[in-house]
């Protein structure tokens, strides 16, 4: 891989654009790129010079073009998929192999085209259901995020890039008043931008749609527990599944089942004016009674309890049985 005196190597960073890292990591090589196009052009000749073993200058710079081609051809085979699927049939010849770069895109850890193909699906279900026109509804969902194709490569938002690829493109105007609305950015005046918006939104903050800032996270688990904490009575309060639920231990002498259930209300009042994220939390109030008696000598004394409605009655008899071994439905005299 490295070659005499680094020529290899440097051969390969030069025709890839991405760094090569050999360490003392035992049958690993570490291509660093922030190009996710380059990083996968680089993966996939790397991976056929060392199945073949020709590292020379020639044959790297060959198997470097031929992975580039091949992945053109794989991303405009992903983006006429896509479009297959919302049931496009006439666009722009440029538009199969720029939206198939979306394959290569990733935003916290969600995949680019496959969120964009659940935004035009959901806009589609939405847009049917209040009687919109459903498949330009698919395709605004599909392309609204068009614009972070090439938002490294050129200066600009990819809400501004996607609205100039639109243009170009000759796009529906309500496709590119997505583009241009879609985060809030101009006054939404066509019903498909907030269907578009509600279903951005849903394919977002899905649970396990994208990968979490871990300190978002540990500041909602501390925001609960600290919210449940602030009330008197309560003992311990574990939060459990990612923070959508919380479980507040109470103590049983001050907090009787009825405080119990005002309790959870009133927590789950200030969580959802305190706290802003998608979906729900399940506040739930345990209150725990325990009665401890021994065996003892010193331990003979009957408690004096209050009156409850259910004492003092007489159990119910099992079925097929009674008293004076009679049934249930024997002689009633037997009983």
């Amino acid at each position: 891989i490295i070659g005499k005196e680094g020529r290899n190597v440097r051969t390969f960073e030069n025709a890839t654009g991405v760094k090569v890292v050999v360490d003392d990591t035992p049958d690993t090589v570490l291509l660093s790129s922030f190009d996710p196009l380059k990083r996968e052009v680089a993966a996939k000749a790397m991976a056929r010079l060392i199945k073949d073993g020709g590292f020379t200058p020639g044959h790297i710079e060959s198997v470097v073009s031929s992975a580039k081609t091949e992945l053109d051809n794989e991303m405009e085979d992903a983006g006429r998929r896509a479009l297959g699927e919302i049931g496009a049939t006439e666009y722009h010849p440029e538009l199969p192999a720029t939206l198939g770069r979306l394959k290569f895109r990733w935003s916290y850890g969600q995949n680019q085209l496959q969120h964009c193909l659940e935004v035009a699906q959901l806009t589609g279900l939405m847009a049917a259901d209040i009687g919109v026109d459903a498949q330009l509804a698919r395709r605004a969902g599909l392309l609204h995020d068009i614009g972070k194709t090439i938002s490294r490569e050129q200066e600009g938002s990819h809400i501004e890039l996607g609205i100039e690829m639109a243009e170009r493109f000759q796009e529906h105007p309500v496709v590119q008043e997505v583009i241009a609305e879609h985060h809030e950015d101009h006054e939404r005046l066509d019903p498909i931008c907030f269907l578009v918006k509600a279903a951005d939104a849903i394919s977002s903050v899905r649970p396990g749609g994208r990968r979490e800032n871990p300190e978002g996270y540990v500041h909602r688990i501390m925001k609960l527990t600290e919210i449940a904490n602030s009330f008197d009575g309560v003992k311990d309060v574990y939060a459990i599944n990612a923070g959508r639920e919380i479980r507040v231990m109470v103590r049983g002498d001050r907090i009787s089942d009825d405080d119990a259930e005002i309790l959870a209300f009133d927590i789950a009042e200030r969580v959802r004016n305190e706290l802003t994220f998608a979906g729900e939390v399940k506040v739930m109030v345990v209150r725990e009674t325990r009665a401890v008696r021994y065996t003892g000598p010193t331990h003979r004394t009957r408690p004096q309890c209050p009156q409850s409605p259910t004492r003092g009655r007489r159990r119910p008899t099992p079925s097929g049985g009674g008293r004076n071994g009679s049934s249930r439905n024997g002689d009633r005299n037997g009983r």
